[in-house]
């Protein structure tokens, strides 16, 4: 236990399936009636999304240059880090919302695309949900505040399927558009989303049982019971892997610290994981 209040960060890119985990941690909270600040890694962006396009434009025909939302140049990573290090120590911190559509921003008066001022909070526990909660480099260090690291990456077909249906639907965005904007945060994915999860203390990693080989003509996306979900602890000790297996039918264990649940019973594994966790959590932080 790293601090005195504690700190949970769900990392995984756009279009991943990370709101799901959030939903689950937020039953979790209002359950145990835990008082919980829930930010989103969007907050954490260095520009408004009018700047954000121009920025775009200007350097789309640079050779060599790579700017996305994926990499630490279009972030306040340091702002991060250091909200992390707050929170844990006195349990507040600033915050702010992004806006990410009209509806949103109705409560706050506010355009899609840009930013809430920032508000100060106070609560007995910290979760961010985003894209570099696991971040480490040259201008910041967020993992190492982290006390429970969790990341969620659905093999890559999937990933893109589940962000061109809600970018699409959501967002009125064209394929074309939303395909230039997975190229263009390739380099950025490589380079500082995936070593994230090799920091992540677990990861959850959904794989459908359906073909999903051009994922840019996929008509659905693959429903839970047409997955599995493979799980991953990077620290097997203390994970009771056979109440895991008895509670959660149809599982198996492929390695000593991995074991594949039907995506059907993500919702059961994510309470059975993570309740017990959450609650020691708590119990450090008042010892």
């Amino acid at each position: 236990m790293s601090n005195k209040f504690p700190i949970v960060a769900i990392t995984g890119s756009s279009g991943s399936g990370t709101t799901t985990v959030r939903q689950s941690f937020q039953h979790i909270f209002q359950r145990e009636k835990i008082n919980a600040t829930v930010i989103e890694g969007d907050s954490y962006h260095r520009y408004e999304r009018a700047e954000m396009d121009v920025l775009l434009k200007q350097r789309d025909h640079i050779p060599g240059v790579n700017f996305s939302h994926f990499g630490p140049e279009a972030n306040i990573l340091g702002e991060l880090a250091n909200t992390f290090e707050t929170f844990g120590k006195t349990g507040h911190c600033q915050t702010r919302k992004y806006i990410h559509s009209a509806e949103e921003g109705q409560p706050y008066h506010q355009k899609a695309g840009t930013m809430t001022p920032w508000e100060d909070t106070k609560s007995d526990i910290l979760f961010y949900e985003g894209l570099h909660g696991g971040y480490v480099g040259e201008d910041a260090d967020v993992a190492k505040h982290v006390d429970l690291l969790v990341g969620v990456v659905p093999i890559i077909n999937l990933e893109w399927i589940q962000k061109l249906h809600r970018d699409k639907k959501m967002r009125g965005y064209s394929s074309e558009a939303v395909i230039d904007t997975i190229l263009n945060r390739m380099p950025d994915y490589i380079h500082h989303i995936c070593p994230q999860f090799s920091r992540t203390h677990i990861n959850f990693q959904r794989v459908p049982t359906v073909d999903t080989s051009n994922p840019f003509i996929a008509k659905d996306i693959p429903s839970p019971d047409e997955s599995i979900l493979v799980i991953r602890f990077a620290d097997p000790k203390g994970v009771d892997f056979q109440y895991l297996l008895s509670m959660l039918h149809g599982s198996m264990i492929t390695r000593p610290n991995t074991i594949v649940v039907p995506g059907g019973k993500m919702s059961l594994a994510l309470q059975f994981i993570f309740t017990p966790r959450v609650l020691q959590l708590m119990a450090d932080s008042k010892k």
